[in-house]
């Protein structure tokens, strides 16, 4: 039986097949059942319930809850959705009559919002769980190895001497602000649309702001058709989501290539790989490509899911049906992929020996630029005649300290004192030691912001 039998003939089986959604929406069984008791209290305060119907239907919706927890809730054929089949469970238990008073001004469109809303609130302790666990794994490895001294890249190309404890929290600075932006999310998801009916709000007396408080919103919609249509949270939830798994394919695709033969700075821990299928000696670093791969995924469901909300005119439309799709791949994407990275962090081994063989002294050629600053020589000028030293360099195919004198006297007259120890890694990563910058001590900074930072984070957790 359907909603609206009343009105309209049997629904063709192939309509039936193409819009219900108990196979994908039915993990919503929790919030559904948790926002109908509070329902069903409400209704009793109005005096559309008397106290003892608000009893039956609450011990019986906490059985059904019981139910779908054991696995022991059986589908019928005219489940069309979660709603749908908590309802003639309800009705099986109680009777229809009683269960179908609990309807009483709501509406499929204000339960689905307000179900979905109370998922997701549901769901984001596991995901800052996730981003805080990973942000300590990189702390405390950066700690552990403060002082290890690595090439920096742009372009993919070595550039200047860096800490890898700073490589490493520059990577955490983006998930700390996905936690910063997952905490701006939750004031917009606890706005709560129930009593708004299908778009026109409630008449039967129904406290929305007591309702609200007892089901942890921190205050009832405003507006009854904003209310039943508004999927902003889905958009700005699913751009989180996004831009976490950018931040994580970045770090992927770091710890792939360091950890490759070709760079071997690290060495990824074989339980986080898999092998080949053919080649014996493969230890794949599929979790990383996946992630990677994944975060085009997630790129895609926001850009889908904008182009849903882009045309619709205002009020409930089913079109809506599709930001659970999204949002189910998103929160299960996140809640699967940051242990993975939280333990590939934890465990990778550390190789100082490759990244110390990978420092070469032309990646000091800021440094001789810097000097001749310092000995007052325009910036411009000295990159230019530092470039041609380097050229020169390059030209013999010898390292740049091993250049005559007169090879930097003839690049400029002030190069022709260079100490030696200008060609030195160390030094050049201890002179870049104002805020932000990745000398030792303003590294040690970082990282006891950082365990600041988070012990603060897990004390109001």
């Amino acid at each position: 039986m359907t909603l609206w039998q009343g009105r309209l003939p049997d629904t063709a089986p192939e309509v039936r097949l193409f819009c219900d959604s108990f196979g994908f929406d039915r993990r919503l069984y929790a919030a559904d059942i948790r926002g109908s008791i509070a329902y069903a209290r409400a209704l009793g305060r109005a005096g559309v319930l008397t106290p003892g119907e608000v009893d039956a239907i609450v011990r019986a919706l906490e059985r059904i809850e019981v139910e779908f927890k054991t696995g022991a809730f059986v589908a019928a054929p005219g489940d069309e959705d979660v709603h749908t089949a908590v309802e003639r469970r309800l009705g099986e238990l109680v009777g229809e009559e009683l269960a179908g008073k609990l309807h009483t001004g709501r509406s499929r469109n204000d339960q689905v919002a307000t179900d979905l809303r109370l998922w997701l609130l549901s769901e984001i302790p596991g995901i800052r769980e996730g981003l805080l666990s990973l942000g300590e794994a990189l702390v405390a490895v950066a700690e552990e190895h403060l002082g290890l001294v690595m090439p920096g890249y742009t372009h993919l190309r070595r550039a200047q001497p860096v800490l890898f404890s700073h490589w490493l929290m520059s990577h955490f600075w983006r998930f700390f602000r996905d936690l910063a932006r997952l905490d701006g999310l939750v004031e917009g998801i606890a706005v709560m649309p129930l009593g708004a009916g299908a778009l026109a709000g409630n008449p039967f007396g129904v406290d929305r702001e007591l309702l609200a408080a007892e089901l942890g919103f921190s205050g009832a919609a405003a507006n009854s058709v904003d209310a039943v249509s508004d999927r902003d949270f889905v958009a700005e939830f699913l751009f989180f989501a996004a831009l976490a798994a950018v931040h994580l394919s970045g770090l992927s695709e770091d710890l792939i290539l360091f950890s490759s033969p070709e760079f071997g700075f690290l060495e990824l821990d074989e339980r986080f790989c898999t092998g080949s299928s053919l080649m014996p000696q493969k230890a794949n670093p599929d979790p990383l490509e996946l992630a990677r791969g994944r975060a085009g995924t997630l790129i895609g469901a926001l850009c889908g899911f904008l182009s849903v909300l882009k045309g619709l005119p205002s009020g409930y439309n089913r079109d809506l049906q599709e930001d659970k799709g999204a949002l189910f791949a998103a929160v299960d994407s996140l809640r699967l992929m940051l242990p993975v990275f939280a333990g590939i962090v934890r465990t990778m081994g550390v190789r100082p020996e490759r990244m110390a063989a990978a420092l070469d002294e032309e990646m000091l050629a800021t440094e001789l630029a810097d000097y001749l600053v310092e000995k007052g020589v325009p910036f411009r000028e000295a990159h230019r005649a530092v470039g041609r030293f380097v050229r020169r360099a390059r030209e013999l195919g010898i390292p740049l300290g091993e250049l005559p004198p007169a090879a930097y006297r003839e690049a400029h007259p002030a190069l022709g004192d260079v100490p030696p120890a200008l060609l030195d890694p160390r030094r050049a990563v201890e002179r870049r030691r104002h805020p932000g910058g990745t000398a030792p001590e303003r590294v040690r900074e970082q990282i006891a912001l950082a365990k600041e930072m988070l012990v603060e984070r897990r004390r109001n957790e």
